[in-house]
Order: C-alpha cells, then structure tokens, then sequence
C-alpha cells in the first residue's frame, strides 16, 4: 500500500464521526510523529510504500478515534505554550484557554526579581513548567492529590529542562505553613455534574473525572479553599490566578469581596468567555 492510499483508508474509517478537516489533522500529525513526515512531506512521498506494520499501527489508532479516545492519549504527546508534554488519562489534556492563563501571568509578572509560584491542581505540569521555562529566576512548586499526575508533571519538567518542586497534597486539606508564594496559580475542577451533557464524548469518556467535575451544590468548593490558604500562603501584594467555569464568573469574583484582596479582575478567553480571574492581595 502506498501513502496516498493509507490516508484514503484513513480518512474513509472516520468519515461520519469528524469533520474531514480533524481527520486530515490526525493523519498529519500521526505521520510526522510516526514516520517523521511533516505535512509536505506526505504529498511529497505519496507513492511511498508503507509497511504491513505501519498499516497496522494506523488501523489500531483509527479503532481507538473511533471510541472517541483524544489523540493526545493516544499518541502520548501533546503541545502547550511551545514545549512538548507527555499526557495520558491521569491527567487532563492542556487546552488553548490555559495557554491565555499562562501569558497573563508573564505579562504581568517582574521578570527582574525572584519569584516563588506555586501551580495547585498541576497535573501534566502545564502551567508550573511553562512558567518556570519563561521565568528563569521563579521557584515554582506544583501540587497535586494524584501521585501519577506528580510523576507525570515531574517527567515533563526534566523534558523540558527546568526544575520543579513537587507537593503531593489534597488542596481542600493542605494548610502552607512553611510556604509562602508570590504568586499562586490553578485550574481546579470547576464543571458541574449538571454540565456533563455538554460535553463531548472525548472528554466525558475518557479525561479523569476528578480533575473535572465538582457536584453541582458546592461548585466553588476549590475556590474557596484556594482563597483561604492563600490568606497565609500568599505574600502581601501576591497575586491569585485562576481558571474558572465561564457561567459562574460573577459567583467566582464574589468569594473575595470579604477577603483581603482587592483589583479582582475577570478576563475573558479568545471566544470571549469569562474563563480567566486575577486578584491581589492587599
């Protein structure tokens, strides 16, 4: 079989459950990283002929998209603010609204003195290494319940050369005593049990439900929490980072109207959704 005749096999076996131009972008990526063709590279080489084992291998990938398995899973890798990451189902995929997080951040944060962050709920290590690779001078500590997603976070540090300090800790229990950071950031689980329906099958069926969803009685139940340790664990003027469910801004900035924090600013995403929340501390 050639390569031309291998992406038509493709493409036919998940036509019907993506939009084409998805299937296109699975098979590019899925041939740069397995056989080191980037995109022009294909039209380039499409007489090439392929082995029965590179045949198989797209066969079992298109089985696994066919259950609606992100392809991040299953390639292992995904991009995020210029650096690879390893990912699996431990720890939720990077999404393109916590990039706008992380560029918040740094353009707000003096590149010029010593920083200690802390990334609370840190999973791949996304947001925890992204900024440690921008800010060579932060000390950056990364939080979270799983020990998977901590050996996962640890992993994608070492990858991409920067040091991170690992805290293996329930955010809703852990009180900093010995800590206190400059800036604290997070993207905790923020999506309602009563949400779920709006959710696509990738997700809902395969990212960790721990890391997502919070009962729809107590949906700041992570918020509040982060707000309270930060009254010891965030240093005068610190600033709080967060995440947050695009429906419940406004109950969101109201946590810290009875709280020593001031300028609470909400920020919306690319979509213009209010995804993104900052406060000072006095």
């Amino acid at each position: 079989m050639q390569l031309k005749s291998l992406q038509n096999f493709f493409q036919n076996g998940l036509l019907g459950y993506y939009p084409k131009e998805e299937i296109n972008a699975f098979f590019y990526r899925i041939c740069e990283q397995h056989l080191k063709y980037k995109r022009v590279d294909v039209s380039l080489h499409s007489d090439t002929l392929i082995s029965p084992e590179t045949y198989e291998y797209f066969e079992t990938i298109i089985g696994r998209l066919l259950s609606y398995e992100p392809i991040q899973y299953i390639l292992g890798t995904t991009s995020f603010f210029g650096l690879e990451f390893k990912v699996d189902s431990n720890v939720l995929i990077p999404r393109p609204e916590t990039e706008e997080l992380v560029a918040w951040i740094l353009n707000q944060a003096d590149t010029e003195q010593p920083l200690k962050i802390l990334d609370i709920g840190t999973g791949s290590g996304c947001i925890a290494v992204s900024l440690a690779k921008q800010l060579p001078n932060a000390e950056v500590y990364a939080l979270d319940v799983s020990p998977a997603a901590l050996e996962m976070a640890h992993y994608n540090a070492q990858q991409n050369a920067v040091e991170l300090n690992t805290i293996e800790a329930n955010v809703l229990e852990w009180k900093p005593t010995d800590f206190s950071f400059d800036i604290i950031v997070s993207n905790p689980p923020y999506v309602r049990e009563s949400e779920k329906e709006r959710m696509a099958p990738n997700v809902l069926e395969h990212e960790p439900h721990l890391a997502l969803f919070v009962e729809n009685d107590h949906p700041l139940v992570f918020y509040r929490a982060i707000v309270e340790l930060s009254q010891q664990g965030l240093k005068k003027h610190g600033r709080l980072y967060f995440e947050i469910n695009e429906y419940l801004g406004t109950e969101t900035k109201a946590l810290f109207s009875s709280n020593d924090f001031d300028t609470v600013q909400l920020k919306t995403d690319i979509f213009g959704k209010q995804r993104m929340l900052c406060a000072t501390k006095r």
